[in-house]
């Protein structure tokens, strides 16, 4: 099981932004927690997932997040939201 930081960057309020997702719920929460960012940010409409600042995107990594390509990102979202189907989550 692991955390993941997309290589993605999308302008946000002067900011660049990626995503930060996880195999669990359990460990996307605790890296949030541990880096600093606030639960009500989270976001799961279609996939459970934080949006992050670059600067918490280098402590996602520097505490075991594992940094990934679109292609990766996109098989982890394909993923996510069959285990989300699955569960009846969506």
């Amino acid at each position: 099981m692991a955390v993941y930081v997309d290589k993605f960057k999308t302008p946000y309020r002067g900011m660049l932004m990626s995503h930060m997702l996880a195999d669990t719920l359990e460990e996307l929460h605790a890296m949030a927690d541990r880096i600093g960012i606030k639960r009500k940010w989270f976001q799961n409409k279609s996939t459970p997932h934080y949006d992050i600042c670059q600067s918490k995107r280098k402590l996602a990594i520097a505490n075991g997040a594992v940094e990934i390509g679109i292609r990766e990102t996109g098989q982890l979202i394909k993923k996510l939201r069959k285990q989300n189907e699955d569960n009846g989550l969506v």
